[in-house]
């Protein structure tokens, strides 16, 4: 068993957003210990450091991770596509906005509101001539507090792993999750 040092201590508490208050509170022992732990003043007892330890392995077990929340089928379009595709899939869908996906990486996305203003003859048109830009993209360990952030600003997140899309939230994700 490898011990943490005291800068993957520290590390670990900030990833996880808490304090140390918060911290020492949950493992039971002082803020100021905590300090000083972190700080490297001070070498904790074995059964102090398991308690932290503890401590920080609950909290991260309550963390909502993008893994938690997403949508692995993701429904999307190609830029070659024309928009009438677009249309059609988000009529079929139920959806507002599609992610605009080439060979699994994320390129745009287009919503009703990008066909609102089209005209009948660019309903041939490629989407990539249409499209906006893409949804912000994390990886599947982005905390909900993260992907809240972006949603806040954007209509989807997209999820990818080595580059390659994985899966989708929208704010109706996390809602459900939520209730």
């Amino acid at each position: 068993m490898e011990l943490p040092t005291p800068a993957d201590l520290r590390q670990r508490r900030t990833d996880l957003g808490l304090t140390q208050s918060e911290l020492a509170e949950t493992a039971d022992v002082s803020q100021p210990l905590i300090a000083r732990i972190e700080g490297g003043d001070v070498d904790p007892r074995l059964s102090t450091l398991r308690r932290i330890v503890n401590a920080l392995e609950t909290a991260e077990h309550d963390v909502i991770r993008a893994a938690d929340l997403m949508n692995e089928a993701v429904v999307s379009v190609s830029p070659d596509d024309p928009v009438s595709e677009a249309a059609q899939r988000m009529e079929e869908e139920a959806y507002s906005q599609l992610a605009v996906i080439q060979d699994g990486i994320p390129v745009g996305s287009i919503s009703q509101s990008d066909l609102v203003h089209l005209d009948s003859e660019d309903r041939d048109e490629p989407i990539e001539e249409h499209m906006s830009e893409s949804f912000p993209t994390v990886s599947k360990d982005a905390t909900l507090d993260e992907i809240s952030n972006l949603l806040e600003h954007y209509k989807a997140v997209m999820i990818t792993e080595a580059g390659e899309t994985v899966g989708i939230i929208t704010e109706a994700d996390v809602a459900a999750r939520l209730s």
